[in-house]
């Protein structure tokens, strides 16, 4: 996919997260029959979520790899993966697809970015700018027309951790995406906003 890289750091190389056992790294829990999200919860429809419990959620993704499309984009440094970015048809998104909170302001078969996460011990560090990136290029080499996100809006305000995923208006913007529409999604107690950057 290509790689980024600022003076006294290493580069970062984005490629597409078809290493389950390096997706794994970021998305796994501890205990193996441990039900968390595997960043499933926003692909699949409520009650898939709720039926699809512990290793059954890995294996699930780890088909999910397989595919030609991969789930998303891995960012490694020196080797090491860092960061993972969920990027995928927004078509592919049970929540984002049939939501009634995020709207979709036209017909164009777009793709969304809907999770954004960086290792602890490597934040601040220019990876989560190379993750948007990287999937934005992703998106564009599979042929997405335009690439949307579902940040907060937070006007500098802090972020709780445990939504810190979603990305804020400012890392978007930064990355050339424009608001685009309002939602009436909150995440943390924060509004988010529709943002889009048009590829083609």
């Amino acid at each position: 996919m290509g790689s980024s890289g600022t003076e006294d750091t290493i580069a970062i190389d984005v490629q597409p997260a078809h290493d389950f056992v390096a997706l794994s790294t970021m998305l796994a829990p501890q205990k193996p029959e441990s039900s968390v999200c595997w960043c499933l919860s926003w692909r699949l429809s409520s009650q898939e979520n709720r039926q699809l419990t512990g290793v059954a959620r890995a294996e699930k993704v780890r088909a999910l790899c397989t595919r030609e499309i991969a789930p998303g984009v891995l960012a490694f440094r020196d080797g090491e993966v860092v960061g993972w970015a969920g990027v995928a048809p927004r078509s592919e998104l049970h929540p984002f697809a049939t939501s009634r909170k995020i709207p979709h302001i036209d017909d164009l078969p777009v793709w969304s970015i809907w999770c954004l996460r960086v290792r602890p011990g490597f934040r601040k560090q220019g990876i989560t700018s190379a993750l948007i990136d990287g999937a934005v290029e992703y998106a564009r080499v599979c042929g997405a027309p335009a690439v949307e996100s579902y940040p907060v809006d937070n006007g500098g305000q802090r972020v709780d951790l445990t939504m810190a995923f979603v990305g804020t208006r400012a890392m978007f913007e930064r990355a050339g995406f424009t608001k685009a529409a309002e939602t009436t999604s909150v995440a943390g107690g924060i509004p988010r906003i529709l943002m889009r950057r048009t590829l083609h």
